[in-house]
């Protein structure tokens, strides 16, 4: 059976003031549609029934999670004692699944992404469950670019090697986020796909992966799932992600397995990871200047005034971003929205932990 599983333990630092410890970022509305998180499960409703839609998290975005989408019962979150990034993530969520459901499959999920044509989402998700239903092929979904981005990474694709029609191809590598020069030459070639991180398997294909490319990470995930049911099912959780250290799914298992293939997506996808990102997507007056809130902008273009009850007024700029929190106030230069994160970095070592 199909299972979709959004992975939500992240805080977003790049999206500070707004994101904080207590209110990360997928649960903040940026972009004026609701909790990012929300949207997320929303689109996999026709393909999932609601008993088999999982969210991968910590106990203390478990509380906040509910609070914003209170039907999702206790049962069908996967707790991490200790984020480790997205491979012990997925591998928890596997064998878990597999506990349930032998024939598992999984359609993973970040849980911050925006996708605009959601029917065509859909359409390709279904393509990549038919894809690995009888199949060890691990199947990521690529999105064809639109502009020499490097805040993303990429994919490589054997345009030669189709395997299930159009659009799904044999991925030849990863790439990670280039420079602008690699990026524009990533787009000319036509070979490169956005990796838009979201990924289809069976759970016994990638159990299989990481047994052969993270053996560390799959003796403690099967030291957890000896101990799923039990009194030692937390404990024994704990101790395996306090023991290892963390690693990406792509960097861990994809760059390496030896099935992977790639789905082309055209459905708008971002993964929303920066305030110049939000800039992008929010409607925008004619002198590209993207306001929410009390803000006014004179003489100002290609900017993002984000304000909340006091008046924001900005003269004379251009490529700037200018966030209000209530409590403290963001203001960058568009082209260094990915910095952000120095930011909360600055503040905890400063000990300025009432604005995390």
């Amino acid at each position: 059976m199909l299972h979709s599983v959004v992975i939500a333990g992240g805080v977003g630092t790049r999206f500070w003031p707004l994101s904080r410890k207590q209110r990360p970022k997928q649960l903040v509305d940026l972009l004026g549609e609701g909790p990012m998180i929300e949207q997320t499960l929303k689109r996999v409703e026709p393909l999932i029934p609601p008993e088999r839609r999982w969210i991968v998290t910590n106990r203390e975005q478990m509380e906040m999670i509910r609070q914003v989408i209170p039907d999702i019962p206790e049962r069908q979150f996967i707790l991490e004692p200790v984020g480790r990034n997205t491979a012990p993530a997925i591998g928890l969520a596997a064998v878990q699944l597999l506990r349930l459901d032998p024939d598992a499959a999984m359609i993973v999920l970040p849980a911050d992404h925006r996708i605009e044509n959601v029917e065509e989402f859909r359409g390709i998700l279904s393509r990549a469950a038919d894809l690995v239903k009888d199949s060890e092929v691990l199947v990521t979904i690529g999105i064809k670019p639109t502009r020499p981005e490097t805040g993303y990474g990429y994919i490589q694709v054997d345009k030669g090697a189709t395997l299930l029609g159009e659009d799904v191809f044999k991925v030849k590598t990863f790439a990670e986020k280039p420079t602008l020069q690699i990026a524009q030459s990533f787009v000319q070639s036509g070979e490169f796909l956005w990796n838009s991180g979201i990924f289809v398997w069976r759970a016994d294909a990638i159990m299989k992966q990481i047994a052969e490319h993270l053996p560390q990470w799959y003796s403690g995930l099967q030291e957890i799932a000896d101990a799923i049911g039990t009194d030692r099912e937390q404990e024994v959780t704990r101790v395996v992600f306090h023991a290892l250290k963390g690693i990406s799914i792509d960097y861990g298992v994809m760059e390496h397995a030896p099935h992977v293939a790639v789905v082309r997506g055209t459905f708008g996808w971002s993964d929303v990871g920066s305030w110049d990102e939000v800039w992008r997507l929010l409607p925008r007056n004619a002198q590209g200047v993207g306001t929410k809130g009390n803000a006014i902008a004179v003489d100002t273009k290609n900017s993002l005034v984000l304000a909340r009850d006091r008046l924001i007024a900005v003269v004379g700029m251009k490529d700037i971003i200018v966030v209000d929190a209530g409590d403290s106030i963001l203001i960058c230069p568009r082209e260094k929205s990915q910095d952000v994160r120095a930011v909360v970095e600055a503040l905890e070592k400063q000990g300025l932990t009432r604005y995390l």
